[in-house]
């Protein structure tokens, strides 16, 4: 195990946003699940998450503060796998106490992951995850999985590697993109800082043709349902506010790292509800937007100037807990000019051995506003939504709508105080 003060690095820029935006609500906590073919046994899954951290050192950071910013450290700190009784997506971190920015509970076949964004984004998440379900299963089946890897096989050194320092940050300073301020669907927030959680899983079949007959993307189309589903549920006063959804975008496609840190960048699709419009004309225009928005140079353009502000002389200087309070007045305005949040976190793939031992996967992360993942594994298409409201009717809009197309629905919603 890495010995405590042995290594440290700087944070990244993204999870300075985190640190500065973290609430009792939005923990900025993110888990991803997978859930086995037979029930969890305790123990080995505690050995396996020992052997998985020496493949993943990088997890095993302790955030400190420092007078300019945060940093991360080196810790030895124990995990220890715990039967799940705790919210999804928990607090795992307090300023000045020890502790770790992961946990990793089971329940019954399920085996969770809930990481503190800060230290890593959804696909270095599923990453750890991944590596912890393979060693798992080593120990159950002894000699049946030798010679079976599921990790990416970089060095320390790319894990480790603050992508966005690497490839961003050396142009002049430009002004961002200019939004209206959009509709936020829900209305009354839960009580008590409550967030919760529905599980949404259809066939991906039953999808698939649909948005290829289309010419769009799955993202494209699910991201217009999701805007259909909060139109239908504004109030008519309200239908000249856009309806904007932002989409988190895995940099690692548009460039070479293997960072197990935060490499995301989000862009945002709005539209307007001033004419009628169908499903099938809006995930068009959804999907000629979002083209445009992820070419490379307008992703380059974005980040240059979001990582050059770091070098501001006068930035630079100025004490930790300014900054903090200068970028929560920043997040605050931003969030004010998105609906919802939809991240795409892609089909995942493991070796063809371990199939028959993994039934599906599921993600959530926790928000101040309505967040849906969505991922497929094995022909199951899974959207993780969690809600800070105590209205479910877009989430309703949402399901209705593909009922009515004919799609097969298994909807599984977390229990609320009310």
């Amino acid at each position: 195990m890495t010995p405590e003060n042995d290594s440290w690095y700087q944070m990244d820029n993204v999870a300075k946003v985190f640190l500065a935006t973290i609430s009792k609500r939005d923990t900025k906590t993110l888990r991803v699940s997978c859930t086995l073919t037979e029930e969890i046994d305790k123990d080995l899954l505690q050995e396996a998450v020992l052997s998985a951290i020496q493949d993943r050192p990088q997890v095993q950071m302790r955030i400190r503060r420092g007078l300019f910013w945060h940093y991360m450290e080196a810790t030895s700190i124990t995990p220890v796998v715990t039967e799940e009784t705790d919210r999804i997506c928990p607090s795992l971190y307090v300023p000045a106490k020890a502790m770790l920015h992961y946990r990793v509970t089971y329940f019954r076949k399920r085996i969770n992951l809930d990481m503190f964004h800060a230290l890593s984004d959804g696909t270095g998440a599923l990453e750890f995850l991944n590596i912890i379900v393979l060693d798992y299963l080593k120990l159950c089946y002894p000699g049946q999985f030798d010679g079976v890897t599921i990790h990416s096989g970089a060095s320390a050194d790319d894990l480790s590697q603050d992508s966005y320092k690497q490839f961003f940050g050396n142009v002049e300073l430009t002004r961002g993109a200019s939004f209206r301020k959009a509709y936020h669907p829900g209305g009354m927030k839960l009580p008590y800082d409550q967030l919760q959680f529905f599980e949404i899983h259809m066939p991906t079949d039953q999808i698939l043709p649909k948005s290829k007959e289309l010419g769009v993307s799955l993202t494209s189309y699910f991201g217009a349902a999701w805007m259909l589903a909060i139109r239908d549920e504004m109030p008519p006063r309200k239908r000249k506010l856009p309806v904007t959804i932002t989409l988190p975008v895995n940099l690692r496609n548009y460039y070479p790292s293997q960072t197990t840190r935060n490499f995301f960048n989000n862009v945002n699709v709005t539209h307007v509800f001033d004419i009628d419009i169908t499903l099938e004309d809006l995930a068009a225009e959804f999907d000629a937007t979002l083209k445009t928005l992820l070419s490379e140079d307008n992703i380059k353009k974005q980040m240059d100037s979001f990582e050059t502000m770091e070098y501001v002389a006068p930035i630079r200087a100025v004490p930790l807990f300014i900054k903090q309070l200068v970028v929560r007045h920043v997040k605050k305005l931003a969030d004010r000019k998105v609906s919802m949040v939809f991240s795409n976190l892609g089909i995942r793939q493991v070796p063809e051995k371990l199939c028959g031992k993994i039934e599906n996967y599921s993600a959530f992360c926790s928000s101040e506003n309505l967040f849906s993942t969505m991922s497929s594994y094995n022909g199951d298409l899974m959207l993780g939504v969690s809600s800070p409201y105590m209205s479910t009717s877009v989430i309703k809009n949402f399901v209705r709508g593909f009922s009515r197309q004919g799609v097969d629905i298994k909807l599984y919603a977390t229990e609320v105080i009310r």
